[in-house]
């Protein structure tokens, strides 16, 4: 089964991003440009990732004592990668960019999520990139940012510690000057670091000539010591090669030394590196200290590193999905050519009874209710996802080329959606690779099928880039509440738009209805969450909230979605509409009623978690 056709409704008929030619920034491109891209990506994807899923999760790196060793496949679908263009594919032309909106650039990496989402690590040097583009000086963009977008150098996101892990106030990794002049140095404030960084994805491997590692570290105040809490975090450019103004290596190595690979349950053809900062295997200079260059002010580099973080949150809610489409696709298509069982059939007369028609052929499972049932569950999940996650792409777009208002608009919507796009497809993709097991049977547990694999690659998404409970205390605890709610007002403004539209529709009234309702208990359960001030109290159930408040989400798209399908083929007949009206049904009928229980204990600020005494454990 081919992505296109769900892409290309959710682009164009969905959120016309043909229309975004006609910004002065996307001028050149048109319907046809777009279509050129996706092509192409659909293709590499397809050539030199999807055959070699397998391959990567087999042959995992290992490091040979000198350097890290990965299979030619990666190499050659990271090359390809490259001369497509597409890392700095949303950037301005005078760097090497092609400015297509970021939209369209979504839409066409999430071919690579799905073909074999641990072959690269793209997502992460384009988001380094990015932020030395908005926060680094004209120098650290020319040699560093520049060197990314081509694909010659990669980068990385250096923030956990053995002993911090998410805990960023107690990173331990120190940054002091680097001799007189020390702030003289053309690249930036030249600083030397010492510390250890734990689970940095591609932080060692050759498929580049240099690294940049964008580093989380303390300048120790005048006593020498460590100033506590995030606000003396401070954030470095520490190459693994050292390089001159001209972005040319010099042929010293940094010192920066990769002390093990982590090896994991999934996502393995992406290294997974434990690197130690400074500890003098790779002196400069004749000392030891890896050397690194300030980002910023002092003391702001949680700030400026935010920027990457949350750009990393819609590509993992990115990967989550296309995992998760990837098995449901590959359910779909065993399903259909599977026989097993037959159908019970409606018996003549007497009592009320399952019968089995024992004498007739076997059927296809996807003829057996509870099949359809996991079937539809992953469509729901999947599509759903997908439609937030390209939605999420196109306020990027608003905010970077839209008026004042519509721009200002869609940063407040991202900030309140951000921790959605980012968890609710990590649970719901993750339990649609679960269900692609389940509807393979004892086969789906074997790794002679794909869907094993799925599985295991997407349980890291609920994990990295912050954890479940890391976002859902940032949505209750600030997101919904910034700037006085008015993110949330503007939120449920929106979804209250779509109500209205839909509840003249008949096919959708219903729904409408329920959107509705749920809209207003999750209002509700945000004012009784915090209706004591105390902030213990309103977090103890802010997962549930934050599932709940996704269902909401997800509903309200669907929702929208479906009226655009129905707009389209009013008839109903061609199968495409009519499989996102049952989707849309399913959720409504046996997802967003979850949120009741969700609610309850949001609403009541239930102890029961925070009350058992840790013996009773």
């Amino acid at each position: 089964m081919s992505l296109r056709p769900t892409l290309d409704f959710l682009l164009y008929d969905w959120l016309h991003a043909e229309t975004l030619a006609s910004r002065e920034r996307f001028a050149d491109h048109s319907r046809e440009t777009f279509d050129a891209v996706l092509d192409t990506c659909e293709r590499i994807a397809r050539e030199k990732y999807a055959p070699f899923n397998r391959t990567v999760d087999t042959q995992e790196p290992h490091f040979d004592g000198e350097k890290v060793i990965l299979p030619q496949a990666t190499h050659d679908a990271h090359k390809a990668f490259v001369e497509s263009g597409m890392m700095s594919a949303a950037q301005d032309y005078d760097i090497g960019g092609m400015q297509l909106p970021y939209t369209v650039q979504a839409a066409a990496n999430s071919f690579f999520a799905m073909a074999s989402v641990s072959i690269g690590s793209n997502m992460l040097t384009s988001g380094n990139a990015n932020l030395l583009m908005v926060h680094g000086t004209d120098m650290q963009k020319e040699v560093f940012a520049k060197n990314e977008f081509s694909g010659r150098w990669a980068g990385t996101m250096c923030l956990s510690e053995p002993q911090a892990g998410s805990s960023l106030s107690d990173v331990a990794t120190r940054a002091v000057p680097d001799g007189e002049g020390f702030q003289d140095d053309p690249l930036g404030p030249r600083y030397r670091l010492t510390g250890n960084k734990m689970w940095i994805s591609s932080g060692d491997h050759e498929l580049t000539e240099n690294i940049v590692h964008i580093v989380l570290a303390k300048i120790p105040d005048e006593n020498g010591k460590l100033v506590p809490g995030t606000r003396g975090i401070s954030l470095f450019i520490v190459p693994k090669r050292m390089v001159n103004t001209q972005g040319e290596l010099t042929g010293e190595r940094n010192d920066v030394a990769l002390a093990g690979l982590n090896h994991k349950l999934g996502w393995r053809g992406t290294t997974n590196t434990l690197l130690n900062f400074g500890e003098g295997k790779y002196p400069v200079g004749g000392k030891a200290g890896a050397v690194g260059y300030l980002v910023g002010a002092p003391g702001k580099g949680l700030h400026c590193m935010f920027h990457m973080m949350n750009e990393a949150r819609i590509g993992v809610g990115t990967a989550a999905t296309m995992l998760g489409m990837a098995g449901y696709y590959a359910s779909l298509d065993y399903a259909k050519s599977r026989p097993q069982g037959r159908l019970v059939k409606k018996p003549e007369g007497g009592e009320a009874k399952v019968v089995k028609d024992s004498a007739g052929p076997q059927v296809r499972i996807i003829e057996h209710a509870d099949v359809r049932r996991m079937l539809l569950a992953q469509k729901a999940y999947c599509e759903g996802a997908l439609a937030l996650e390209l939605y999420c792409a196109r306020l990027v777009d608003e905010q970077k080329t839209g008026n004042e208002q519509a721009a200002d608009e869609a940063r407040l919507l991202l900030e309140v959606l951000t921790p959605i796009a980012k968890s609710w497809p990590s649970e719901w993709c993750l339990e649609a690779n679960s269900l692609a097991i389940q509807v393979h049977g004892g086969y789906g547990y074997t790794r002679d099928f794909p869907v094993e694999q799925y599985w295991r690659d997407n349980r890291l998404n609920m994990i990295h880039e912050g954890t479940h409970g890391i976002q859902a205390a940032d949505l209750l605890g600030r997101k919904v509440l910034m700037e006085k709610g008015r993110g949330l007002q503007l939120l449920a403004g929106r979804i209250t738009e779509t109500i209205g539209r839909a509840a003249r529709v008949p096919a959708l009234a219903a729904h409408a209805k329920a959107l509705g309702e749920a809209l207003q208990r999750v209002g509700s359960a945000t004012e009784a969450a915090w209706s004591t001030g105390d902030p213990a109290e309103a977090l103890v159930n802010a997962v549930p909230y934050m599932q709940a408040f996704g269902h909401t989400v997800l509903a309200w798209l669907w929702l929208d979605v479906a009226q655009r399908a129905l707009e389209l083929d009013p008839a109903q007949a061609a199968p495409a509409t009519a499989g996102k009206m049952a989707a849309a049904r399913y959720f409504f009928h046996y997802e967003l009623p979850k949120n009741g229980a969700w609610l309850n204990v949001v609403e009541s600020r239930d102890p029961t978690c925070t009350a058992l005494p840790e013996e009773a454990f």
